[in-house]
């Protein structure tokens, strides 16, 4: 990883990078200098948005990969190293959610969602740990995370569950990898205005979950740029299992 807050001789790997936060992610990461490589299942979105971060002077590889199938995700690092090199920096940040409440959740609603957010981020971070390892390299793992890893809301249960377990995978991983000089910490935002849940704002339960935040309003994404590019670079090196929380106060908040 890169001295400083530049990330100029950074390889990042942004998962879930075709919409929403995860292409915000990675074209914050682009313009600090990363060379990006940019994952999700639907390949046509990801070679637009590379085909716009190499227009804009930095270079991008677009790759599809299934993040709840080991193989997918071995067959795309294979191809990123190939093309790139070995990522440094992993964001982890697919994700999906399921909206219906808890007797209406069936088993393949919390596999879904199980095997995504927290299964996905699992194994993209260990197979990418271990070609840092092999290489005797340093790296870090960003893994996004949410509030909902810390306290409850209704009809989203394997959602949170599955963020909750990402926060004890974070600190887990920080434990057993920073003898490799490999860092790992998450970013928990609240109430973003993104694709997977843009409709729901525009609901009277929308309306009523605003009025909980203390700042009362929604998170811009580029609120989340300071602390991505802190934990991307090395201004950060002495930080690994730490979570940070990006709410407007909510976690803080008693309604």
């Amino acid at each position: 990883m890169s001295t400083g807050t530049t990330l100029a001789n950074s390889i990042a790997l942004v998962t879930g990078a075709s919409s929403g936060l995860g292409r915000h992610f990675a074209t914050v990461l682009a313009r600090a200098g990363a060379t990006m490589a940019l994952a999700a299942r639907r390949i046509e979105p990801l070679e637009e948005l590379a085909r716009s971060i190499e227009a804009a002077g930095t270079r991008a590889f677009a790759v599809r990969m299934d993040v709840t199938s080991g193989e997918s995700v071995r067959t795309a690092l294979d191809r990123i190293e190939a093309t790139l090199g070995t990522p440094d920096l992993i964001v982890n940040n697919s994700g999906i959610a399921i909206a219906k409440p808890l007797l209406e959740q069936t088993e393949a609603d919390w596999d879904s969602v199980l095997d995504t957010n927290l299964k996905g981020a699992f194994l993209v971070a260990t197979e990418g740990a271990r070609r840092l390892r092999m290489q005797r390299r340093g790296g870090g793992i960003i893994n996004i995370a949410s509030i909902l890893g810390f306290r409850q809301a209704a009809n989203v249960t394997p959602y949170a569950v599955s963020k909750a377990g990402l926060v004890q995978l974070t600190r887990s991983m920080a434990l057993e990898l920073a003898r490799f000089d490999i860092r790992v910490n998450a970013i928990a935002p609240g109430y973003f205005d993104t694709e997977m849940n843009n409709e729901f704002w525009s609901t009277p339960q929308g309306a009523e979950m605003l009025k909980r935040i203390p700042q009362r309003r929604l998170g811009k994404p580029e609120e989340l740029d300071g602390p991505l590019l802190l934990l991307a670079s090395n201004t950060s090196r002495y930080m690994t299992g730490a979570v940070i929380a990006v709410d407007g106060g909510h976690l803080v908040s008693t309604l």
